[in-house]
């Protein structure tokens, strides 16, 4: 038996009960405070006349040995008329321990909310409900993991969402065998379409304001207790480079500034992988003024550009490694200062170039504007096949890569739905808020591709006649 369960007998002024709970899991104050004032007492002789005397919600009355078991590892106290007797109460004394709300550290907006998750299901779930007043949000609870138990709710909004899409969700919860839960990273690569994939297919996000935003859109959520990121579902490709802070800004700004951003996940897959291929194949490709700067630059650099690339942005993954590893003010230190010695150090002893040290920084800075962490770090690895490719085949080669991934993208799904989707297959009313972001007198219709039972969110129609009182 574990040290830190406790059972011992109360005499009370009318009968004799046996108290059982687990020490580590309970409120000791709300035993003494609450349950044991009215056991001490004179208004019961019975379980149900106890239930009726103590002032908290949740007590059950069972025979049912696995409630049981299950109840105490849940926070529990166990209340019989003798110690191997049944029936017996159940009073939930939960001790809630968590962290208070704090700003988002990864998805941090200068405009906007500054509240995000913790790793409490119940504030979690509290944080979306003060989002959402409606009675149309439906909370579903489960329990995953053989040895966890860990608790797991799964959110989205009645008479919106499509029934397919959460039932799919919910089967899949109830199908996975796996002992241990301690995060919602757990579920996300679990109940994927396709586990094989570098890419999420399912959003995490830190935030409640773009959570409570996106399941007014038909979407679902996933809550995992003990974790502060909550899971989204479907998703597209598109999603995972969009900020929840572009819709605090001017749609023209925020437009500019999503564009900004596609080209610098872009500039940062590809511009390695041009610079081997160029080199190596294609010298014609280089204007007559650039190439001298280039033959200057190498001159001397005994590796060819293949390692020479890989060497650099070998470094650049290490650096970037140890400083999310190492305590945060020792981690920024190790970053900027291992940035400089070695970045200048290889240039002077001749390994690299300096022109290739510029781009593979520029390379690791672009890729930092992706906006989802797991996204940015599928964009990182990635860079590594196509310079494989581009010392292979050159420009065909990065081409070919790039068809690679384009046909695994295309048969890529989310929940069943399409990951590429508004471009494959094309949807134009969902290009409104895809690579650019229209205004939101544009944004009557939700996306088609969520199949959503409302699909109408305002009337387009009476949004444009509205005038102000002096028109």
């Amino acid at each position: 038996m574990s040290s830190d369960f406790i059972q011992y007998e109360e005499d009370t002024n009318q009968v004799k009960c046996w108290i059982s709970y687990i020490r580590t899991l309970v409120d000791v104050q709300t035993l003494q405070q609450t349950i044991l004032p009215v056991l001490k007492s004179d208004k019961w002789k019975t379980l149900e006349e106890l239930k009726r005397g103590i002032p908290i919600e949740n007590i059950i009355i069972t025979i049912d040995t696995d409630v049981i078991r299950e109840k105490l590892l849940d926070g529990f106290i166990l209340i019989s008329l003798s110690r191997y007797g049944l029936p017996s109460a159940l009073i939930k004394a939960t001790i809630n321990k968590a962290r208070d709300v704090s700003l988002p550290e990864v998805e941090f907006s200068v405009v906007g909310p500054k509240e995000a998750f913790v790793e409490s299901i119940e504030s979690n779930i509290n944080l979306i409900r003060k989002r959402i007043i409606s009675d149309k949000l439906r909370i579903v609870e489960l329990k995953v993991g053989d040895l966890s138990s860990t608790k797991l709710a799964v959110l989205y909004i009645e008479g919106i969402c499509d029934e397919q899409n959460v039932q799919t969700v919910i089967q899949r919860i109830e199908d996975i065998q796996f002992d241990q839960i301690s995060d919602s990273s757990f579920i996300s690569q679990i109940i994927a379409d396709k586990t094989t994939s570098p890419f999420p297919q399912l959003l995490d996000t830190e935030r409640p304001d773009r959570v409570s935003s996106i399941l007014a859109e038909g979407k679902i959520g996933i809550i995992v207790d003990g974790s502060p990121h909550v899971l989204i579902g479907p998703t597209t490709l598109v999603e995972f480079f969009s900020a929840f802070d572009d819709y605090f800004y001017n749609w023209i700004a925020a437009s500019f500034i999503r564009l900004i951003r596609l080209f610098a996940v872009s500039f940062s897959l590809l511009i390695t992988p041009i610079y081997v291929a160029v080199l190596t194949y294609h010298y014609e490709l280089i204007p007559s003024d650039l190439l001298g700067t280039l033959v200057s630059s190498r001159r001397g650099v005994p590796l060819p550009p293949i390692l020479e690339a890989i060497f650099l942005e070998l470094v650049i993954e290490l650096l970037r490694e140890a400083g999310a590893r190492l305590p945060t003010k020792v981690g920024q230190t190790i970053g900027i200062v291992g940035g400089i010695v070695l970045g200048t150090a290889s240039v002077e002893a001749g390994l690299t170039s300096n022109i290739l040290l510029i781009f593979v920084a520029l390379a690791a800075l672009a890729s930092f504007t992706t906006p989802i962490y797991a996204m940015g770090n599928t964009i990182r690895m990635l860079r590594f096949p196509y310079i494989l490719f581009a010392q292979w085949l050159g420009l065909l080669g990065v081409v070919l890569c790039f068809c690679f991934m384009l046909a695994h993208l295309l048969m890529l799904t989310s929940l069943g739905r399409p990951f590429l989707e508004p471009i494959y297959p094309p949807r134009t009313i969902d290009m409104k808020d895809a690579f650019i972001r229209l205004p939101f007198s544009f944004m009557s219709k939700r996306p088609q591709q969520l199949r959503t039972k409302k699909t109408t969110r305002f009337s387009s129609i009476k949004s444009k006649k509205n005038k102000d009182i002096d028109e």
